[in-house]
């Protein structure tokens, strides 16, 4: 199963604070909206994602449909196909995609030790 692009999701408090922060180890912005509260950075292939205001902890984040780079791929594992392999495996989920959507979607698990991971696609179905 693929699960596309891999980057960490980090909580912040203060997004410009953590945006020169990160800048300063050589990341530089890809994607965001600030005004928002989000920033997509990137250094080599090494990504990260700013929120502030968003989420309550850091996240493992998998963008099923994108490499790396932020592309589209042709072909991919659907997350909601991948959502459902998942329930059959028996895991739990905290939030779920809708099983019936058809375009962008994203759902949370979490792994045994509470870490959430969040598999969000951002690109319609395949």
């Amino acid at each position: 199963m693929e699960l596309g692009a891999f980057s960490i999701s980090l909580s912040v408090s203060n997004l410009a604070k953590s945006r020169a922060f990160y800048e300063a180890l050589g990341f530089g912005e890809v994607a965001g909206e600030p005004d928002q509260g989000w920033l997509i950075l990137r250094n080599g292939s090494c990504t990260l994602g700013l929120f502030q205001g968003m989420f309550e902890k850091n996240m493992l984040t998998f963008n099923p449909g994108w490499v790396s780079e932020t592309e589209a791929l042709e072909t991919f594992t659907d997350i909601r196909a991948i959502q459902a392999r998942l329930k059959e495996a028996g895991l739990s989920f905290v939030t779920e995609a809708d099983p019936a959507g058809t375009g962008p979607a994203s759902f949370v698990i979490e792994d045994p030790d509470g870490n959430p991971v969040l598999i969000d696609q951002h690109v319609p179905a395949p």
